[in-house]
């Protein structure tokens, strides 16, 4: 059996995909079980964030096992699989473990660092281990992640940027400025009752504004996240819904605005925002020139370059991209853009008093953040890491045989010294006790340097294949093998922290 993961990111796919492709709870838990019913998987575990959507299974066939699970990605997010497929990746064995290591670490967020991410991978644990769907494999994998993100925070000053991407945006909306007092007593409108417009409401909400407007296509929706601001015990902020139709009037009342909703086109117009503040847009500036990244390739492309041993995501060819330039004076109205497409004109950068921070803005600022060495000694922790996970699976894999061929020569001392008693019936207690110990002496030292030997072997690249040949040079029963690794499997203790 074998790692495969198979997912989407903002690395990969646009925000209005995520949003769109986003799995409540109910819809995890199917995935998980009819990912167990597919054949080519016996575990799943499944990584659902505001950027991230990763089915993680143990498959004993490789393509196949790309196609069930970007099959049912497709189904049980309600994006079709032709529109899905250009933007999910797909990681294989050492390289789905070192994505999974990284991911944990901060290195694959938006936001170089953040630690809410180990958070949500001990979701993911918990929920697999919950529905019995995380067996052996992904329980070591997601345990051994929470250690290794763990220890690149505490090793490192990774976690000098570990923010969500929310507060990296306020951060930068605040212009140097503590975002805290920034916020003390604005008004904000949030655009969006999606995941990361929540996470937006509930940051904001603890960053100190004082009032919160939701405004969504659908309104229950937005009521459901005043609700829960509202029973926040660590806020006392006041908070509302509106219909979207409502928007233009609370542009007219806000201080701040935070939009991602995954809508297709613009949700804010430079001209509804200039309207809104009663000005007139400003004459176009020297533009500004970036490199944007184009989509991954297909998932025919990606299993291909994994089973070649190559890099598991495309060849980028960087494009230029114009930005307009962005307006200087008083700030009068922040916006921040979360959305991938963005919700808001670009050319709301001219519009006097308005200040804009999208996607591009963010990612930009956290490239030029000084963190070029902790990002590499990160790296670092996370290639040991790597090698030590996969010497420890490759060991773990002998040992159910190491324990079955123990077994099977304690099952022969048994049966020896049960003979022993039939013709030698006047041994007393002291004497058969001293017989029994002696054999089984003779018995441990022959087997211990073979033992600890391809348990050695076994953990080097390449010594899976040690635990067939101890099974075939001492007649092994498969079965019982089988047998020790269900019952290690079925530990209670095992995967626990």
């Amino acid at each position: 059996m074998s790692l495969l993961v198979v997912g989407l990111s903002h690395r990969s796919a646009p925000v209005s995909v995520l949003e769109r492709a986003s799995l409540a709870a109910d819809t995890q838990a199917k995935l998980l079980q009819d990912t167990l019913a597919a054949e080519p998987a016996t575990e799943a575990a499944v990584l659902a964030t505001c950027n991230r959507i990763e089915l993680y299974a143990d498959v004993d066939k490789f393509h196949a096992g790309v196609a069930e699970l970007s099959t049912l990605l497709a189904q049980h997010s309600g994006v079709g699989l032709d529109e899905l497929t250009p933007y999910l990746y797909v990681h294989y064995e050492d390289r789905a473990v070192h994505h999974l290591f990284s991911v944990a670490c901060g290195l694959d967020s938006m936001v170089v660092g953040e630690g809410q991410i180990l958070g949500q991978i001990k979701d993911a644990l918990a929920r697999g281990q919950e529905l019995h769907t995380a067996g052996r494999l992904l329980n070591d994998l997601f345990q051994q992640a929470l250690r290794v993100g763990k220890r690149a925070h505490s090793e490192t000053g990774i976690d000098r940027a570990g923010q969500s991407l929310v507060s990296f945006g306020l951060q930068q909306l605040a212009a140097g400025a503590d975002p805290g007092l920034w916020a003390r007593g604005k008004r904000a409108l949030v655009i969006g009752a999606g995941s990361m417009s929540s996470l937006a409401a509930a940051t904001l909400a603890r960053t100190g504004v004082a009032e919160i407007v939701v405004a969504n296509r659908t309104r229950s929706r937005a009521d459901r996240l005043v609700e829960i601001l509202q029973q926040g015990d660590d806020t006392t902020v006041r908070a509302h819904a509106v219909e979207m139709s409502a928007v233009g009037d609370e542009l007219t009342r806000a201080d701040v605005v935070v939009s991602c909703t995954g809508a297709t086109g613009l949700v804010l117009t430079a001209d509804a925002l200039a309207d809104a503040l009663g000005v007139t847009l400003d004459a176009p500036a020297e533009p500004e020139t970036v490199t944007a990244v184009p989509a991954p390739a297909d998932v025919d492309q990606h299993a291909a370059w994994v089973e070649n041993g190559s890099a598991t995501s495309a060849p980028e060819t960087p494009r230029r991209i114009t930005l307009p330039a962005q307006s200087t004076g008083p700030v009068k109205l922040a916006l921040l853009d979360l959305a991938m497409p963005r919700d808001i004109d670009g050319a709301a950068h001219r519009i006097d008093g308005v200040r804009l921070v999208d996607i591009e803005s963010l990612a930009d600022a956290s490239a030029d953040a000084p963190m070029a060495a902790d990002v590499d000694q990160v790296r670092t922790i996370v290639a040991d890491e790597v090698a030590a996970f996969g010497a420890a699976q490759r060991a773990a894999h002998v040992a159910p045989t190491v324990v079955a061929l123990r077994t099977m020569a304690a099952d022969v001392v048994a049966g020896e010294i049960a003979r022993l008693d039939g013709r030698l019936p006047d041994l007393d207690e002291k004497q058969r006790a001293e017989i029994t110990q002696t054999v089984r002496r003779v018995v441990d030292k022959l087997l211990h340097a073979p033992t600890v030997r391809v348990k050695q072997l076994a953990s080097e690249p390449g010594g899976a294949g040690y635990a067939d040949a101890l099974r075939e040079l001492f007649d092994l029963d498969p079965q019982t093998v089988a047998a020790v690794s269900r019952a290690d499997l079925n530990d209670p203790n095992r995967g626990r922290s």
